[in-house]
């Protein structure tokens, strides 16, 4: 076998391994949930597309702690806990490759800011009434 035909046949085996790699890719994108899917086809590469998402599901369930769970605590007691939170991101952030995450925390966190709005507008209503 000469040097030709060797680069020949590894230039075929290339052709072959980047159209495996396209089939693989578009297989891939089929199989991710949609601001997922969104993020990696749109930005300029899949490292910033990673960071993007994990800052995303940070934010909301950082968004969802506070308006559903959060207590009155010290400094030093809301920064262990927003490790931790951070920490467990990192989780999801795997979980949100294949599996709806953004989307259901971006649902949570609209149920919980109504349901914070509806209870603020009573508080609200009630001190009106008894100031009257």
């Amino acid at each position: 076998m000469d040097i030709k035909s060797a680069l020949l046949g590894e230039l075929n085996f290339i052709q072959v391994a980047a159209q495996t790699n396209v089939e693989e890719t578009a297989n891939a994108y089929e199989k991710m949930a949609g601001i997922t899917r969104f993020l990696y086809e749109n930005l300029p590469s899949y490292e910033m597309a990673g960071y993007v998402l994990f800052a995303l599901v940070f934010l909301l369930s950082a968004l969802v702690y506070k308006l559903g769970f959060a207590k009155k605590l010290k400094l030093s007691q809301n920064i262990v806990i927003y490790i931790f939170l951070f920490l467990g991101c990192i989780m999801l952030t795997f979980f949100a490759l294949y599996l709806p995450m953004v989307e259901g925390l971006i649902v949570a966190a609209l149920i919980l800011i109504v349901y914070k709005t509806r209870m603020w507008r009573e508080k609200r209503e009630e001190q009106q009434a008894a100031n009257q």
